[in-house]
């Protein structure tokens, strides 16, 4: 991991600096609970993680247009003060659309940001400058991540970078920060918009280590993701599909659903469940919903679309198509 001098020039993320290792003394026993509130964005992305000291991680913002009204009401209404660590999985305007707001909120009007974490991939649109410009204005350290490295957390907290790697991706979904947090027996994967090549370089690289407890589905559950091979190594108990009740992409798409299905997965989606909290205490999981609908795939397939659950914001136009 090393910290990134940031540098506006023409859209351009310009990295310079020393190269910095930033890790932790590993899992420690789990006193306390663990929280994943996975929260309610529309057609976009944004998790938010409370340690049992209070620690936070912040993966995502939600989309440009909410200019993250939504995600700082959210962390209002959790009492959290300082983001810890703020994660940007990739930059596309349906994860970072908050971004600008909320370190210009927490610079002036909060505690803090400790430091982002990127991936080091870049794009021209004006919502990706507005936030590399908030990171200079506040001078908030911003630091490039790649496999292997681990987030500075404490505690029994520990976040490990498993990808990307050290080769240029062919797009942006492909860039995205894929994040293992342990805690205690319990592990929690979310992969950002990674598609099913770079699940199956995972797969491939890290076999059985992908293991985990909880599973935040990749691409707001796009077909393109959460493939055959990549479930049957996760394995997961749980999966949490962050996407709008009535999206425009069709997401979660019927396939992935399926799979789901077949695999016994207790599923939930923000589209119908509205804010979903996982915690964990190390070693069991309970799940809370804003909504009551059914977590067994088949039944929420049979549901989509659904409406007048939860305001669809369009993603950006420089978002891919489905």
């Amino acid at each position: 991991m090393r910290r990134v001098l940031v540098v506006i020039l023409a859209g351009t993320l310009v990295l310079a600096g020393c190269t910095t290792p930033v890790t932790t003394d590993g899992p420690q026993s789990p006193d306390g609970e663990l929280e994943i509130h996975h929260i309610d964005v529309g057609q976009a992305d944004a998790t938010l993680l409370i340690g049992p000291e209070g620690e936070t991680i912040l993966i995502d913002t939600g989309d440009y247009r909410a200019d993250g009204e939504e995600v700082l009401a959210y962390l209002d209404e959790q009492g959290v003060d300082r983001i810890d660590h703020l994660v940007t999985t990739h930059p596309h305007a349906d994860h970072i659309g908050g971004h600008e707001a909320v370190i210009d909120t927490y610079e002036t009007e909060r505690d803090g940001i400790g430091a982002v974490y990127d991936p080091g991939a870049t794009t021209t649109t004006n919502t990706y400058d507005e936030y590399l410009d908030a990171v200079k204005r506040h001078d908030v350290e911003l630091f490039e991540v790649t496999r292997g490295d681990t987030l500075p957390t404490e505690g029994p907290i520990e976040a490990k970078v498993l990808h990307p790697g050290s080769s240029a991706p062919d797009n942006l979904n492909d860039y995205s920060i894929v994040l293992s947090v342990s805690f205690g027996e319990n592990t929690y994967l979310t992969t950002g918009d990674v598609e099913s090549g770079v699940e199956s370089t995972l797969v491939e690289e890290y076999g059985d280590e992908l293991e985990a407890d909880i599973y935040q589905a990749g691409h707001h559950g796009s077909s393109t993701s959460s493939t055959e091979e990549f479930l049957s190594t996760v394995e997961p108990s749980v999966a949490v599909i962050s996407s709008a009740g009535d999206s425009r992409f069709g997401h979660p798409h019927d396939e992935t659903l399926e799979r789901f299905g077949e695999h016994g997965i207790e599923t939930y989606w923000t589209g119908a469940h509205g804010n979903v909290v996982v915690t964990t205490d190390g070693q069991r999981v309970s799940v809370e919903a804003e909504r009551d609908q059914p977590t067994d795939a088949s039944e929420l397939l049979e549901l989509k679309p659904i409406e007048d659950t939860t305001e669809q914001i369009s993603v950006a136009p420089s978002a891919p198509a489905p």
